[in-house]
């Protein structure tokens, strides 16, 4: 089972390029589509005020006929061994320090790899990490969203297609490369 934790702009569209493979998707996401999300995530208008997982999980069943497991709570402490459990590959699309911190310990504790993506508010920066080489960071500004409109839209579908790609590349031969994007380059850091 592949588990990813935050299905927003960037998690959605890892889930929608890791929909094919064979060891299943669990999505975990506690918060609602909003209308401010429609146009960077991979949710749609027949979602809004839906949660985010079960949405996501609707939707892959009716374009594609794929089942994902749904968790539709917040990442705590308290439950983290319960909604984690059974995780070949963590995948944390999170946006706040406390999620990162959560699973970073979890995934070490457990000895499960994990792969943190981030997109910047702005849209001019993301990173694909591996978690040996990952230190949590928070947020930018509490609570600033990078997802508000569609502007950034193809940034956000390059970085989270380059995490599919290493997860998929991790998943067939063990290797993993730490990335950083720009909207005109990339940079392997391992």
């Amino acid at each position: 089972m592949i588990t990813i934790i935050g299905v927003g702009a960037l998690g959605s569209h890892v889930a929608l390029a890791l929909r094919n493979l064979k060891q299943g998707l669990r999505v975990i996401d506690f918060d609602n589509v909003e209308q401010k999300n429609v146009l960077a995530q991979f949710h749609t208008k027949m979602s809004l005020r839906r949660n985010k997982a079960h949405a996501l999980s609707q939707t892959f069943q009716g374009l594609f006929g794929v089942k994902v497991d749904v968790v539709p709570h917040k990442l705590t402490n308290d439950n983290k061994n319960e909604v984690l459990k059974g995780s070949e590959l963590l995948i944390d699309c999170t946006d706040n320090i406390t999620a990162r911190e959560i699973i970073k310990c979890w995934a070490k504790d457990n000895q499960i790899p994990c792969l943190h993506g981030a997109l910047s508010a702005d849209g001019t920066f993301a990173r694909i990490i591996w978690d040996e080489v990952f230190v949590a960071d928070a947020e930018g500004n509490e609570g600033e969203a990078t997802c508000i409109d569609g502007e950034h839209l193809p940034f956000f579908m390059l970085a989270a297609s380059t995490m599919a790609i290493e997860a998929e590349r991790f998943l067939k031969s063990g290797k993993k490369h730490s990335i950083q994007l720009t909207p005109s380059g990339t940079i392997r850091l391992i």
